[in-house]
């Protein structure tokens, strides 16, 4: 099996990426008997990479006459698998990174005839299913996003886990105050704006999909947003700025810094980082940390986890090789390889059919009763809108706009983007 490894730029990811990218092209070949299976996956920090490449390579040794051409190519990925969509040259299996339907649909095959369908998570259903019972792509693991905090300053510190936005706010001036300014309460590696764009798209649920208002996903589906009630998290970013709750270089700090600086006990708070936890306690095995959903922000209402696809595999329709492609993900979707892909990469399993154990399981089985909300952008925004979120966020926090002016932009280029979608 000849891959060439490529070390890419470090992209936004919580350890250092070491990016695989092969040389070669991503068609599918056939010489001498032998199947070459081109494969992209989103994958990106170095101990998810080394868990899909070791499954890889078990399944190359039970089927010598199928090699898998593996490519990671980080944050360079959307803008690849674009330009194969445009060209119709697709890789033989690829991952849909939340988009198996809106974005990838008219690319993948049908996967519905396949034996581990029974098994399938039903928070997966609405992501991965449609209507006419069509299947998209596999699951290798499922998102969970929320908020991780450190649990051993918490506890340090007498602070219990929030369950509501007040709740939040109270929690990060707690730490500031106990901590006497060591330790910054909730920390961004705003250099990236993706950094913000998570802060916005994981809060834009709670705030909008609300029991006060039963019709309100209904409303959202068809385009009705009241962009005037999303000055509450821009007022409320600012207020955290103003406050001194967040980090003192929220526009520069870069994502490497996080894990040791949450080893060093420096972070109280990171919106989602889910997979934060196995890299902290290998720096520093004393230092816990711990999970929650999204704290509720209107009365009356539950916490809810956001999620859904985090990596999944699809195989492109028109593949010359899609037996092959099937018959791996046949391989993946048996139980005990469930599990070391979900254990690997510390994240549930989009798979019922085993008991993965992860650094988060305590948290997920204690909230296990929690509601799964898709991402708010991959159901009710345009294509486009992710940059906006981040971007004006940046914005905010240099001074250059207020937080009602934010608001406005980000309705102004909704509209846009919905025109240009049309």
């Amino acid at each position: 099996m000849k891959k060439v490894l490529k070390t890419l730029a470090i992209a936004a990811s919580l350890t250092t990426i070491i990016a695989g990218c092969s040389s070669k092209s991503s068609s599918s070949s056939s010489e001498g008997g032998k199947v070459t299976l081109s494969l992209y996956s989103t994958v990106t920090n170095e101990s998810d990479q080394k868990t899909l490449t070791d499954v890889i390579n078990k399944f190359e040794k039970k089927n010598p006459n199928i090699d898998i051409k593996y490519n990671y190519p980080a944050d360079k990925y959307e803008g690849m698998l674009r330009v194969k969509m445009a060209a119709n040259d697709m890789p033989d299996l690829f991952d849909t990174h939340g988009w198996a339907q809106k974005r990838y649909g008219n690319y993948v095959e049908d996967l519905s005839d396949m034996d581990w369908v029974k098994n399938l998570d039903p928070n997966m259903d609405p992501i991965l299913k449609d209507a006419k019972g069509k299947v998209y792509a596999y699951p290798l693991n499922q998102a969970k996003d929320g908020i991780t905090y450190n649990k051993t300053l918490l506890e340090k510190y007498g602070i219990q886990p929030p369950t509501t936005f007040d709740e939040f706010m109270t929690a990060l001036e707690t730490i500031k105050k106990k901590s006497k300014g060591e330790v910054t309460p909730l920390w961004f590696y705003g250099s990236d704006k993706s950094s913000f764009g998570q802060y916005f798209d994981q809060f834009l649920t709670p705030l909008y999909v609300t029991k006060s208002n039963p019709d309100s996903e209904k409303q959202l589906s068809e385009g009705n947003i009241n962009w005037s009630d999303y000055t509450f998290l821009t007022e409320k970013l600012k207020e955290m700025q103003d406050k001194g709750l967040l980090n003192e270089d929220v526009l520069t700090a870069q994502v490497q810094q996080m894990t040791d600086l949450m080893a060093q006990n420096k972070i109280g708070f990171i919106i989602g980082g889910g997979m934060l936890g196995p890299s902290v306690e290998e720096l520093n095995p004393k230092v816990k940390l711990g999970i929650i959903p999204m704290p509720v922000i209107h009365k009356g209402d539950d916490p809810v986890w956001i999620g859904g696809e985090r990596h999944t595999l699809a195989v492109w329709k028109d593949s010359k090789h899609k037996k092959e492609a099937k018959k791996f993900i046949e391989f993946i979707s048996q139980p005990e390889i469930v599990k070391e892909i979900a254990e690997g990469t510390s994240l549930p399993a989009g798979l019922t059919n085993t008991d993965a154990k992860n650094y988060y399981s305590e948290d997920y089985d204690k909230f296990k009763d929690v509601q799964v909300q898709p991402y708010f952008d991959r159901l009710y925004l345009p294509s486009g809108m992710w940059d906006v979120l981040g971007g004006t966020a940046q914005e905010l926090l240099s001074g250059k706009m207020t937080p009602k002016e934010v608001s406005k932009k980000v309705g102004e280029e909704f509209d846009r983007l919905n025109k240009q979608k049309k």
